[in-house]
């Protein structure tokens, strides 16, 4: 009697468990350029997709004071939530664009991240801004909308530093005709500041499309991802004690896979703890040593736009033009 009873509550145990367990497809490939890749990626790693059926999802954060994503769908002008238990939903809409009519072909929010006030800070296109926006109640406030009285173009990607200022990346991509639009006020493609104080500074000006960006583990060096076909590199900005940009240097160039046909370019990008640059670019995920050393690519088979770490900080998720995706690797995000 009493094994039958043990028995019962084993395999009640093990429905439970597996009912517990979703599953979810998969896709694309992992592709090892150099050994040490697969001490920050094991070789039966999954890439999982959580949800699809986006225009082009972008902007990934995740909330660890709740335990869910959130993501952008910029022609939507949409942000979703992705949680494991509750699946997909809307969050925001709109996300990024409140006037009348129709303002682009991406007027939504781009980048997101979840501020040290806990707010949600959104590149927003259709309004030309940076927001922030606390998670609970709702109601935006500008942080920034223009540099010395001229609007910006499209702010596209956003960082907070640990000082507590905002560094944002402004190509032409919201705008109803890019770079040709007639509503252009500022003739550069910037990367800018916005100080404590809520003054905005120009930190980079000499970019033809920049694009994601993000900070070393310690703070004092500043990545920025170039998403330009006749130049698709990473950059590398040191910062001096007051968090201003100094001369900067080239990390990594895959301006050649784009000429041989590998689609995509260099976008979103996040920092593990040790430095490794995880970065959306040509043929999917590029993963680049500190000193520019290619280590290994996560293949897509499809455009893919951004990545954010999520969890306990070792898994990554990713926006892959009309996929959410996540794998889990062996390495955790700086400063989580």
């Amino acid at each position: 009697m009493k094994s039958g009873i043990v028995s019962t509550c084993l395999i009640l145990l093990l429905t439970c468990t597996a009912m517990a367990q979703k599953s979810y497809p998969t896709m694309g490939k992992i592709v090892y350029e150099d050994p040490s890749f697969e001490k920050l990626l094991s070789k039966d790693a999954k890439i999982e997709v959580l949800a699809s059926g986006f225009e082009w999802s972008e902007g990934p954060v995740w909330v660890k004071d709740g335990g869910y994503l959130l993501f952008s769908d910029v022609p939507k002008n949409k942000v979703y939530k992705w949680d494991e238990k509750e699946g997909l939903s809307i969050f925001l809409e709109p996300s990024g664009y409140t006037g009348r009519g129709v303002y682009s072909d991406e007027p939504g929010s781009n980048g997101l991240i979840i501020d040290n006030k806990g707010r949600l800070v959104s590149c927003e296109h259709g309004d030309r801004r940076i927001s922030a926006m606390p998670l609970n109640i709702g109601g935006k406030v500008t942080l920034a909308d223009n540099f010395e009285g001229k609007r910006f173009n499209s702010p596209n990607d956003v960082v907070q530093h640990s000082n507590g200022d905002y560094y944002f990346t402004d190509p032409p991509y919201g705008l109803a005709k890019k770079h040709e639009d007639p509503t252009r006020e500022i003739p550069q493609f910037g990367v800018y500041r916005i100080h404590k104080d809520g003054k905005v500074s120009m930190q980079v000006s000499d970019l033809s499309r920049p694009n994601g960006l993000a900070f070393s583990p310690d703070s004092k060096t500043l990545y920025v991802a170039q998403s330009d076909p006749e130049k698709s590199i990473w950059m590398a900005y040191p910062l001096d004690a007051n968090g201003n940009a100094g001369k900067g240097k080239l990390v990594y160039d895959a301006t050649s896979m784009g000429k041989r046909g590998v689609p995509g370019l260099p976008d979103g990008l996040k920092i593990d703890k040790d430095g490794n640059l995880w970065s959306s670019g040509p043929g999917g995920m590029l993963i680049i040593s500190p000193a520019g050393k290619l280590l290994g690519r996560i293949e897509m088979g499809e455009l893919t736009s951004n990545c954010a770490w999520g969890n306990d900080g070792s898994t990554l998720y990713m926006t892959v033009d009309g996929y959410v995706c996540r794998i889990k690797t062996n390495t955790k995000g700086a400063g989580w």
